[in-house]
């Protein structure tokens, strides 16, 4: 029974003039918001989603929706990552720079632990500086 109805299926979709696509449709305006800096599309930040769609006759704000809480977490994720993130490449940055002097006094320890000369040459090494 299945094999004939997907027999059938596929003979009425081969003889319809309409023709079936699987990729997704970019949204009208979508190059130009992304080339001026804007979102994809209208609805993802700007004060059409943002800001309440009602408020009270004596001027209270309306309770916010679940959209808005929901987008108001997300953002607030993102600063709290955005913030442990660059916390952690200022303490990367620092060590850093700490190795790179510990190796610069290393270098100059093992500078410092070489044979100077003597003699002749720490007289000659004295006159020329």
């Amino acid at each position: 029974m299945a094999a004939a109805v997907r027999t059938l299926c596929c003979s009425v979709l081969k003889k319809s003039s309409r023709q079936f696509t699987t990729t997704c449709g970019a949204q009208a305006g979508d190059k130009w918001r992304k080339e001026h800096g804007l979102a994809r599309s209208g609805t993802e930040y700007g004060p059409l989603t943002d800001l309440p769609d009602w408020s009270f006759a004596d001027g209270r704000l309306a309770p916010p929706m679940k959209g808005q809480l929901k987008r108001r977490q997300e953002r607030e994720t993102l600063a709290r990552r955005i913030v442990m993130l660059n916390s952690e490449v200022d303490k990367g940055m620092e060590r850093w720079s700490q190795k790179q002097e510990e190796a610069k006094r290393m270098e100059e320890h093992q500078k410092s632990l070489l044979l100077k000369p003597k003699g002749k040459l720490l007289m000659k090494k004295k006159s020329q500086s």
